[in-house]
């Protein structure tokens, strides 16, 4: 089940909102655990092992966390730990680098849950959760658990334990984040999914300039939008339900650095890898080749998480590199002119790798960039895109990119609708609601596009 579909959104949301509430408060973590496996196994109703894997690892990840507890002898605690994080990821790599098992879903992303909630045990950053309940819903709460955001259980312990009581506010303001991830997803990530797509009917091999650049900044913009979409949609669910999740996106293509991009980017999964990978490598507390070195692995295993393929790892190298090459050169780095820009045409070009399905067609696209040839123009008219997909995409950027320069001013677009006249602000509501409402209309009877991180 897809947040962006009808049957979440008008069928299992109501009415799971509807038994959330009705709940005592004392039961509500049932309910919302209850409510999570019904949802999971819904969208795994053809891998039914999906489900029994996530019942096992979350009920043994509950075990092993009292367990690694009651360890007091440092070597001990240390080698039990090493064995049940290599048990977790066991699963993991077992699935995602298997040419026969298709991979179960979220697997990835609860993965990394279950082992920082044992990382913090082990480090005494928290005590371990006594109640099964409240750690399965911990673990497997509809909103985070396909794609996170990737939540600490030390920022949610408060929360799972509090009567969390229906708050007008908390609706509000979660469906304000619900409906402006529902219109990242649905206007612009399929759209510009659609292009990206084109790209690849065309044949990579023959891909002309226009065309390879349309494509690389198409796919910068739709995995941008799908996941921050997403995230937007996830953390507006957790605000109904009475949760704080934490920002996962904080305008990254307005970067000033490859650094700055990666703590703007997927900022629950960017802090994991630095918790739990850079920082126990020695971090920066050590020499520059040392520093640099274990920046390079981070982003290495970074690149190997996301998939089996060498692409992946290419993409994360390169991005280690670029980040290691700003950190030797810095000087010549702050001199340097349209830092926000040069920042965004480095991480789309790496992204050549992420979305390609090998190197070699990344390689043909990135030669694509640099073959000059004018009778391949006519490639950008026969990509099945109508006049007003392309008014609707341009306006969007430019919408977009003015939105993202007002944050950097730290100039709230919400403050300042809110000071208009009552006749401008339902203006711009029925305008919004208006464009959501026609792309539901063109997308009835389709299925919902999935999000494109459900795949790793």
């Amino acid at each position: 089940m897809v947040f962006s579909s009808l049957n979440f959104i008008f069928i299992f949301l109501p009415l799971f909102l509807f038994a959330y509430y009705v709940t005592p408060a004392a039961f509500r973590n049932s309910t919302l655990f209850a409510g999570s496996i019904l949802f999971y196994a819904a969208g795994v109703i053809k891998q039914p092992y999906a489900l029994f894997l996530l019942m096992v690892l979350t009920y043994l990840n509950y075990v092993f966390g009292i367990c690694l507890y009651q360890i007091h002898n440092p070597r001990k605690k240390k080698l039990f730990l090493t064995k049940v994080i290599f048990f977790d990821f066991l699963w993991l790599f077992l699935f995602k680098y298997s040419r026969h098992l298709s991979l179960p879903l979220g697997i990835s992303f609860y993965t990394f849950q279950l082992t920082a909630y044992l990382f913090d045990i082990y480090y005494g950053r928290i005590l371990p959760e006594r109640d099964f309940v409240t750690f399965g819903t911990y673990i497997s709460m509809f909103p985070k658990l396909i794609s996170g955001p990737i939540t600490p259980y030390e920022m949610l312990r408060r929360q799972l334990h509090s009567a969390r009581r229906f708050l007008p506010e908390n609706l509000a303001e979660g469906m304000k984040l619900f409906i402006r991830g529902l219109g990242l997803k649905a206007i612009l990530a399929n759209q510009f999914g659609s292009l990206w797509a084109n790209v690849g009917t065309i044949g990579y091999e023959s891909i002309s300039t226009p065309l390879a650049w349309l494509g690389i900044y198409a796919y910068s913009f739709q995995i941008y939008f799908d996941f921050s979409g997403y995230s937007d949609m996830a953390i507006g669910l957790g605000a109904v339900l009475g949760f704080h999740f934490p920002e996962n996106f904080n305008y990254p293509y307005i970067a000033a650095s490859v650094k700055d991009f990666w703590h703007r980017w997927h900022i629950s999964l960017s802090t994991w890898f630095k918790e739990y990978v850079y920082i126990p490598l020695g971090g920066s507390r050590c020499s520059r080749i040392c520093k640099y070195r274990n920046i390079m692995i981070t982003f290495l295993v970074s690149g190997m998480w996301h998939g089996a393929g060498l692409h992946y790892l290419v993409w994360g190298g390169l991005n280690g590199f670029f980040q290691v090459c700003e950190d030797a050169f810095s000087t010549v780095r702050r001199r340097l002119p349209c830092k926000r820009l040069l920042t965004f045409i480095v991480a789309s070009f790496t992204w050549v790798f992420f979305r390609a399905e090998s190197v070699s067609r990344a390689v043909h696209v990135c030669l694509g960039i640099c073959r000059i040839s004018g009778s391949h123009m006519r490639q950008l008219w026969e990509m099945g895109l109508g006049r007003t997909d392309v008014i609707v995409l341009v306006i969007a950027i430019a919408v977009l990119i003015v939105a993202d320069l007002l944050h950097e001013k730290e100039i709230s677009f919400t403050a300042w609708l809110l000071q208009r006249k009552i006749g401008v602000r339902y203006a711009v509501y029925l305008a919004v609601c208006m464009v959501l409402l026609l792309q539901v209309v063109a997308d009835f009877g389709q299925p919902a596009a999935s999000f494109l991180y459900f795949q790793f």
